[in-house]
């Protein structure tokens, strides 16, 4: 089947894009249905209408993704279309929140170690009180009482970053 269709299957792709290679790629993509649809038990009996057929719709899926990408060289965009970052990602805006997590750790890690270790079980792991009472062996109070003081310590930090903007 294909070398008795593929010149005239190239040819009829060729008027329709204009581009050797698409052309190429068109005709091929055809084969390619056409065969599955073999392979499938599909009985063919006009197979050149039918690879005709095939590469008109799989030009109309090639145009199809075309028109969702619209550019295919971002670098002939202008200055002014070029997809922006998010502002999360930017390198400044990454910069001030790695600053603000790290002085949140750095508060966290100023706490007394009782009081660290239990606010890091609740803010890290997200352990109930019960459990980290358990873990540490302390009274469910003491543990309220560390994150408590964890929290304050950390609403503390928040005060002061906000006041250094």
């Amino acid at each position: 089947m294909l070398a008795r269709y593929y010149g005239d299957l190239l040819n009829f792709c060729m008027r329709k894009v204009r581009d050797r290679e698409t052309a190429a790629d068109l005709a091929q993509e055809s084969y390619a249905r056409v065969l599955s649809m073999q392979q499938a038990g599909r009985v063919i009996r006009e197979p050149a209408a039918l690879l005709r057929q095939v590469a008109l719709n799989a030009k109309i899926d090639l145009d199809r993704r075309a028109a969702i990408r619209q550019h295919d060289d971002i670098d002939a965009l202008s200055d002014a279309d070029h997809p922006v970052a998010p502002q999360c990602l930017q390198p400044e805006e990454a910069y001030v929140v790695y600053q603000t997590v790290q002085a949140y750790l750095d508060t966290i890690e100023a706490l007394p170690p009782r009081c660290r270790e239990a606010y890091s079980m609740y803010l890290f792991d997200e352990l109930p009180y019960k459990e980290i009472a358990e873990r540490m062996g302390v009274s469910l109070s003491l543990v309220d009482r560390y994150i408590k003081r964890g929290k304050l310590a950390c609403m503390a930090r928040r005060e002061a970053l906000r006041n250094e903007e």
